[in-house]
């Protein structure tokens, strides 16, 4: 086995070198998702012997009416999840190279814990095909069969993906995390992030970076399935089978239109303003189709529906892309009037990671089918933009705008206590969502049905 990579901090794998942006700074908390009516505080229950920090004082959280909220597990660097075919949670930890078993306890109680395999390159993306568990490494996929929750055969899917031990890059390399679906179609669909905020040679490295790629689930020679992808951390295969993915976009984007931002006769075009940015680019949910290219880092899809109004006039569903006029000012890299607009998408700097669709008959009506969004908040956004849990509902075919679904993790003063990454629906009806700052599993138990 090789030995594991240990991460200094885990904001580093989300994080893009950037300039200060121009402009003052607001103050005081960023707008979250648009908050369900129904949504009430409850104060986080903490079993004995998980108390401590950050649980050592009453933390709060919100969740819709009637849901109640547990912390269920300790899982320091907590990060994407499955579920295995005999019902215990899988958790990777890619700071300490393992993936971590988590059995539920009878009765509802505390789950055994233990580490699973180990020795891995920064694991991140977990999947099940049947009893072959796939674990998406920094450098490579491997497949192992699990059996009586015991995983052997170990195999190489992908080999040689790109991450900072990469002789071409030189140890940059700010999204080295590999997520992984596996595809109704029988491919594999796995994704490779941007080398850093703005780095066009990604589109025409190889194996490319910034793309989803695919590989037949027994190997083989992957195939890019959509490019242009800046970080597509969140990666899940909806009821119908098309793939989606949720994007980290890129930061400090020039404002790239004639029309004045403040409209005080200043030029504002081609400068990095704050007040700008801090809403821009929106954070991509779409839908890929083979092909499909996302744009980065030539187009940038855009939530203003009038550029320079207020920022409640923004909108998130099928927007257009607009140049980047830092990179394709004229549009001779890329046409971005010719790209699709974008199904839908999260406010800037959302850092969208782990994404799972539901459909769960049990649930309320307003949360049986849809996408869960682990919402990272921003590393760099001022005000900050809050973790959170994200709910998005299927409608009509696609899905509907972000609700939260569980928040509470930051105060009004921009501090936090947690951060979600990923949550997904259990075997036994409830919700586990994992977060990586706080080191936590929670355990979300919707209200009874009837």
């Amino acid at each position: 086995m090789r030995r594991p990579l240990v991460l200094v901090a885990a904001a580093l794998l989300l994080a893009a070198c950037s300039s200060t942006p121009e402009g003052p700074v607001p103050s005081g908390p960023a707008p979250s998702a648009a908050a369900d009516p129904g949504l009430v505080s409850s104060q986080l229950t903490v079993p004995a012997g998980l108390d401590a920090e950050p649980f050592d004082v009453p933390r709060t959280v919100q969740a819709p009416n009637g849901w109640q909220v547990a912390l269920w597990a300790r899982v320091p660097g907590a990060r994407l999840a499955a579920w295995t075919p005999d019902g215990a949670l899988l958790v990777s930890r890619p700071g300490t190279g393992d993936v971590v078993e988590l059995r539920p306890g009878t009765g509802g109680g505390a789950p055994q814990q233990r580490t699973l395999v180990e020795g891995l390159e920064q694991p991140h993306g977990l999947a099940f095909d049947g009893t072959t568990l796939y674990v998406a490494e920094s450098d490579r996929i491997d497949a192992y069969t699990y059996a009586g929750g015991q995983v052997s055969g170990r195999r190489v899917v992908v080999d040689r993906l790109p991450d900072a031990k990469s002789p071409e890059l030189r140890g940059a390399y700010a999204h080295a995390l590999k997520s992984v679906a596996l595809g109704r179609d029988g491919w594999l669909y796995f994704s490779v992030g941007s080398t850093g905020n703005v780095s066009p040679d990604d589109r025409d490295a190889d194996p490319q970076r910034a793309a989803i790629l695919r590989v037949r689930a027994g190997g083989g020679t992957p195939e890019v399935y959509a490019r242009g992808v800046r970080n597509g951390t969140g990666l899940a295969v909806d009821a119908t089978g098309a793939v989606w993915t949720a994007v980290n976009n890129r930061d400090n984007i020039a404002y790239p239109f004639a029309k004045d931002y403040d409209a005080d006769g200043s030029a504002d075009r081609d400068r990095v303003l704050r007040a700008y940015v801090k809403d821009h680019p929106l954070e991509p949910l779409a839908r890929l189709t083979p092909g499909r290219d996302l744009g980065w880092p030539y187009c940038n899809p855009d939530p203003d529906a009038d550029p320079g109004a207020p920022a409640s006039t923004l909108t998130y569903a099928n927007r257009p892309f607009v140049r980047d006029v830092q990179t394709n000012a004229d549009g001779s890299k890329l046409d971005c009037a010719a790209l699709p607009p974008v199904e839908q998408g999260l406010g800037a700097h959302s850092a969208p990671l782990g994404l799972a669709f539901v459909d769960e008959r049990s649930w309320p009506a307003a949360y049986r089918q849809g996408a869960l969004v682990g919402v990272h908040g921003s590393w760099n956004r001022q005000p900050p933009r809050a973790p959170e849990v994200s709910f998005f509902p299927w409608r009509g075919g696609t899905l509907g705008p972000q609700q939260t679904f569980l928040g509470g993790f930051q105060d009004a003063g921009g501090n936090r206590w947690g951060r979600p990454v990923m949550a997904l629906a259990g075997p036994d009806g409830g919700v586990y969502v994992t977060d990586d700052a706080a080191g936590a599993v929670y355990r979300m138990t919707p209200p009874p049905s009837g």
